[in-house]
């Protein structure tokens, strides 16, 4: 599920995750591992966008 996490929806696709770990097992809290890998897509994202546009000028 974190993967999921790792998309650049922010914040929301961490509260959809943490969502579905809780309907799996109550006891399940993975919020802040699913920002983790929240805020490595946006790092990424930015990241790819530089790349792209210093290719491009």
């Amino acid at each position: 599920m974190i993967g999921g996490a790792g998309i650049s929806a922010f914040p929301m696709s961490s509260r959809v995750i943490q969502k579905m770990a809780t309907d799996e097992d109550p006891q399940n809290f993975i919020l802040m591992y699913a920002v983790g890998a929240n805020v490595s897509g946006q790092i990424a994202s930015v990241i790819a966008g530089g790349l792209v546009l210093a290719f491009f000028s």
